[in-house]
């Protein structure tokens, strides 16, 4: 645009009725919402009520909804609906057993914990919700600047921001301070990336000054509002009397989204074009689907076995109290039954039964395990060791629910670059035009060789070092003394521009369409006129740029060989170049290939108007823009290839190596090419080198070939496994053969992949990760996906569990994860050390808190052959209401601190994972042995207090509450039975709980009105009942001690071994230093060095590898 044409324009006095854009009827708008979304730019009080305001609401409820939506929610779950249908049956009284409090008290109380947590974090939402739609913003009302509130912001207001402002919305970008029209923003708080990134004003806008900008008209044709940030397709025609233009294409590069901060720019102003929940990040938000642990749909199985028992025993024990009743009921002087019955008289003691019974599931359970579930992710947050001091990054555990599912993984799915890598990049070696530069010793941009022909100024270095300086998203920046530092989102691209930029080619500018690069020396400055951008599908990127000073237009192109080397139009120049690129993938460095192209004029103007066109479709403009892209990416000179390495991080290869000792297998997805991801894949362990190990290869460009190649290798491997002729084989698939043999033979291929414990996959898309994760989940096995980047988002929230790195690329896939971490490294721990716990922990919990509601129900029935099957109970209301919830619940919350064996022990023996992962402490065969346990406990308990109390002349309630004294003791033997470290904590717990039941039924025995009164006193100054006591726990504990000792010495599994060991160690080490210091108080010599070898020898054997052989084993000991 023209400085005479601006003037013009700033001149007119334009009539506001001539001057405003076509009016839209409600018909109109209906059609146009049924095709994609049309903004009126300026427009934006015109049509409020089209489409919704800025006001954000991440809130679940509100004050009139809360309650029944809530209630809803919770009654959605079986359990809460089986115990609101006991509840309700308890109140009918002429059925219930017991007073309907003993119910409706503890679930009440559940109800209310869990809608008060529900309601407190709406709360906080609230106030996050608050106090962003109350922040003041400036909008453009009437042509001028007015400030509002930024919930009262609506589409096609003109947004005004100055530098650390946020954006209250999502606009297009209409102006900024910048002459060339760009405006840097931070995306952090959308991907967690922190560089600075580039927006650009749309071409037709840019030069329009303020007052120009509160009077724009124009019209804007977008899609519906979705959630992908890193694609905007939109179209912008601006009205007369500005410039009649056409329409010209919108992509994200010209957006401002929501939530970004303004930054290096003094002003910039938009047009919102999505607002309040329709932005992109409004509709990203909100809660993620629930994931349902192994331990948790094992708990669903084991509970509906139970409720089949209890419905079995009610049938059983209905049935036989009718039939005494009917029998020998008259017999009795002192039963009272009435003569004349009503109808339903026959369902009465069963549904008696079922009341009682209904204790077998205890109301419990869920919020036991929620509680310790929420202490296994604290234990992850506060872990020192997973906490990185390079970077200050702690491990933070996102999902609370989900700890115990580490402790059962079966198989890793990782990315490579910036998970296994650092995803730091240096420029290592280069070839240009056959002539490779860099070696062992040096890298390229010191090889004397390439400094020489730089400084002959050869035209292929030149041409070589021109296209990585220009062919680029970088953005230079430059520091108050004058040096050049570069901002990019790929690692990749700054190595490259850093290089040229070592070599003298240096990227010194970069506006909306001009770069500016000093080669040797001499500025050269190029317009771009077009982008085609990198897409996971083409794999390069190319622009077209006219060089100022001749006038001359090219094609500058990067991308993967494949990509490159099928638009050359020299086959030999691609079988040289193609030889050196697998030399340096073999080294595991990473590869680039670079082109270039003259292009004529009437070429170029002829492929403009096809892109053009394709860039303005609001549907499928992706493809068609790949399409056009074709047309011009052919006939390319292969200049040559660069290759840049990415070290490994610390620790990569030994945690590898632990996980797969601890039985899990690994798939690695990356997108490089298959030489350098096999190279990663030896070094980080993932496969045994030759000749223990060998990778297969599953290639192959059409449908055919990829099957026949699946075939082979699934022979190969086959073979392999039958004749045990390696120790590891692991197959290698691409992209390409990936696609093909998900489609057409995903039966064939998954035969393959279950006979290998490694898989590498090259070459592929994040689609394609995801749909590896969803195979393998299929297969049933337990799954864990990490990465590092946005491209790893759909992988991790697809797998089971899902673990994101904070690396370079940002802090998307952390945010997206269900566990962050600094390094892999710390995967060893999380998976070995807080897994492994946190699935021991889960499974006793879970099966204990049923065994101890199974005991008392068990009593129960007992005690009903001895009242006549009637359906009676032998606890009141509060003492059944009091077991659950106060008595038994806090010695096993206690469990959540139990460590089965040392850490350091389960990091040097990983293989005990393989216990968690055959789920062996929790299946139906450990819940039997649970099972059986509660009923000998329950007939222990019965028997000996009426034995004890046959001839005692005491009230009902004095033997439900030695009964009751009995459970208690029990419990507290058989938590401290199954406890294998004992913390300060844990005493307290276990001992004081004990304490708390006696001082709680002691002071409840002073009140007259509770039923209760003088009852604990005179239990407690009898000695049968401290009689009756010792025999329980002497008969209910002896034979279970008995039978631990046995297992313990005499058929010890790995970790009971691991467990003596310890034991061992730490009672020798308590030795050697009384030892020590015995002989230090003695004499002031010291002990031999062959003592104190054999010392240390003997107090580290815990550590020590483990035979193979129980038998050894045991002999060993």
């Amino acid at each position: 645009m023209s400085v005479e044409l601006l003037r013009r324009m700033a001149e007119i006095k334009e009539d506001e009725e001539d001057a405003r854009p076509p009016r839209i009827s409600r018909d109109s708008s209906n059609k146009e919402k049924n095709s994609g979304r049309c903004v009126y730019i300026n427009e934006g009080d015109r049509y409020p009520d089209l489409y919704c305001n800025n006001r954000v609401s991440n809130t679940k409820y509100n004050l009139w909804n809360f309650l029944p939506k809530n209630l809803w929610e919770q009654f959605g779950r079986f359990m809460n609906k089986y115990f609101l249908l006991i509840a309700i049956l308890q109140l009918w009284p002429l059925i219930t057993p017991v007073n309907p409090a003993s119910t409706w008290g503890p679930l009440l109380l559940i109800f209310s914990v869990s809608a008060c947590k529900e309601a407190w974090d709406d709360y906080n939402r609230y106030k996050l919700d608050k106090q962003a739609n109350e922040r003041m913003v400036w909008v453009v009302k009437k042509g001028v600047k007015t400030r509002i509130q930024a919930q009262d912001i609506h589409v096609g207001d003109i947004v005004w921001l100055r530098e650390k402002d946020e954006v209250p919305c999502d606009m297009i970008l209409l102006g900024s301070s910048d002459p060339q029209g760009v405006c840097y923003i931070e995306t952090s708080t959308i991907d967690g990336e922190t560089d600075l990134k580039t927006r650009v004003v749309p071409s037709p806008c840019i030069g329009l000054n303020s007052e120009l900008l509160h009077k724009i008209k124009g019209i804007i044709e977008c899609g519906y509002p979705d959630r992908d940030i890193r694609r905007f397709d939109a179209n912008l025609r601006l009205f007369p009397p500005f410039i009649d233009t056409d329409y010209f294409p919108i992509t994200v590069n010209n957006t401002l989204l929501q939530s970004c901060f303004i930054r290096n720019t003094e002003w910039a102003c938009g047009v919102a074009v999505y607002t309040g929940n329709e932005t992109k990040l409004g509709m990203s938000r909100g809660l993620p689907s629930p994931k349902l642990t192994a331990v948790d749909a094992m708990i669903d199985k084991l509970t509906g076995a139970i409720f089949v028992f209890q419905v079995v025993v009610v049938i059983i024990l209905g049935f036989a109290g009718n039939a005494w009743k009917s029998t020998e009921a008259d017999k009795l002087w002192y039963v009272h039954y009435p003569k004349a019955a009503p109808w339903y008289e026959f369902i009465v003691i069963p549904l008696r039964f079922e009341l009682l019974c209904s204790i077998m599931i205890p109301i419990s359970i869920k919020v036991s395990l929620d509680l310790a579930k929420s202490m296994y992710a604290k234990f992850i947050d506060w872990d020192l060791h997973m906490y990185d001091e390079k970077t200050d990054t702690p491990a933070v555990a996102t999902n609370t629910a989900i700890s115990e599912d580490l402790g059962q993984i079966e198989y890793i799915l990782t990315d490579k670059t910036g998970t296994l890598t650092e995803n730091l990049m240096v420029f290592k070696k280069c070839c240009i035009k056959g002539s490779c530069y860099g070696d062992s010793t040096r890298d390229a941009v010191k090889d004397p060789a390439l400094l020489r022909a730089l400084n002959e100024n050869d035209p292929e270095v030149l041409k070589f070092l021109t296209v990585m300086a220009v062919c680029n998203t970088v953005v230079p920046s430059r520091s108050p003394n004058g040096s050049i530092s570069y901002k990019a989102q790929s690692q990749d691209e700054e190595a490259l521009v850093s290089a040229a930029s070592h070599l003298r080619v240096v990227l010194l500018n970069k506006a909306a369409n001009c770069v500016e690069v000093s080669v040797l020396g001499a500025v050269l400055e190029f317009d771009i006129l077009d982008v085609l951008e990198f897409t996971s599908d083409r794999k390069k990127m190319s622009v077209i740029v006219r060089e100022r000073q001749t006038g001359e237009l090219k094609l500058l192109t990067k991308g993967a060989d494949e990509a490159i080397f099928s638009s050359v139009h020299n086959d030999q120049q691609v079988r040289r170049v193609a030889e050196i690129v697998d030399q340096y993938s073999q080294m595991g460095l990473r590869t680039l290939c670079l082109a270039w192209r003259d292009i004529r004029e009437e070429e170029y103007h002829d492929w403009s108007r096809k892109f053009k066109e394709a860039s303005s479709s609001i549907v499928d403009r992706e493809w068609k823009i790949a399409e056009v892209c074709v047309l011009m990416e052919r006939n390319l000179e292969l200049l040559g290839a660069t290759a840049i390495e990415d070290k490994l991080q610390d620790g990569v290869a030994e945690t590898i190596e632990s996980l797969r000792d601890a039985g899990i297998n690994f798939w690695m997805l990356t997108g490089d090419k298959q030489l350098t991801a096999a190279q990663i894949a030896l070094s980080c362990n993932f496969v045994l080198p030759e000749p223990q190990g060998q990778l297969l290869y599953v290639q192959g460009a059409t449908q055919s070939d990829v099957g026949a190649s699946l075939e082979r290798v699934l022979r190969t491997m086959q073979i392999s496994s039958t004749e045990h002729k390696y120790q590891d084989v692991a197959f290698v698939i691409d992209g390409l053969a990936l696609e093909f043999a998900l489609k057409y033979y995903r039966q064939l291929f998954a035969e393959l992949a279950s006979l290998c414990r490694t898989a590498i996959c090259c070459r592929v898309t994040p689609s394609q990760k995801a749909q590896l994760v969803h195979l393998v989940k299929s297969w049933e096995f337990r799954t864990l996906a990490i990465g590092d980047g946005g491209n790893d988002v759909r992988m991790i929230q697809e797998a089971h569990v899902g673990v994101g790195i904070s690396g370079r690329e940002g802090l998307q896939a952390a945010r997206a994860a269900d566990y962050s971490l600094a390094k892999f490294r710390f995967l060893k721990r999380l998976i070995l050390v807080h897994g492994r716990y946190s699935y021991n922990r889960s499974a006793f919990l879970s099966q204990y808190s049923i065994y101890k509601s199974l005991v008392l129900c068990f009593i129960q029935i007992f005690f009903s052959f001895v009242s006549g099957i009637s359906g009676t109970s032998l606890f009141n209301s509060f003492s059944l209401m009091a077991y659950n919830v106060l008595y038994t619940s806090v010695p096993v919350m206690a469990s959540v601190l139990d460590k089965d064996i040392d850490e350091k022990t389960v990091l040097q023996h990983p293989q005990i994972l393989k216990y968690c992962q055959a789920g062996r402490l929790l299946n139906p065969s450990t819940f039997a042995g649970w099972f059986g346990r509660a009923l000998f406990h329950g007939a222990v308990v019965f028997l000996i207090t009426m034995h004890v109390y046959v001839n005692e002349k005491s009230e009902m309630e004095e033997v439900s509450l030695v009964a009751l004294s009995g459970c208690i003791w029990l419990q507290a033997f058989v938590v401290a039975l199954e406890t294998s470290s004992f913390t300060t904590i844990q005493h307290i717990a276990i001992g004081g709980n004990l304490v708390a039941f006696y001082i709680f039924n002691l002071v409840a025995s002073t009140v007259k009105w509770g039923g209760m009164y003088t009852i604990m006193f005179r239990i407690c100054s009898q000695r049968a009942y401290w009689l009756t006591m010792l025999l329980i726990v002497g008969a209910g504990i002896g034979p279970i001690a008995a039978l631990k000792f046995f297992r313990f010495f005499y058929r010890p599994s790995l970790i009971n071994i691991l467990q003596y060991r310890e034991r061992r160690a730490r009672v020798t080490e308590a030795n050697a230093t009384s030892s020590s210091n015995a002989a230090s108080a003695t004499s002031s010599g010291s002990t031999s060095s062959s003592q104190r070898a054999a010392q240390d020898e003997e107090s580290s054997s815990v550590y020590q590898p483990l035979l193979l052989s129980t038998k050894d084993r045991t002999k060993r000991q």
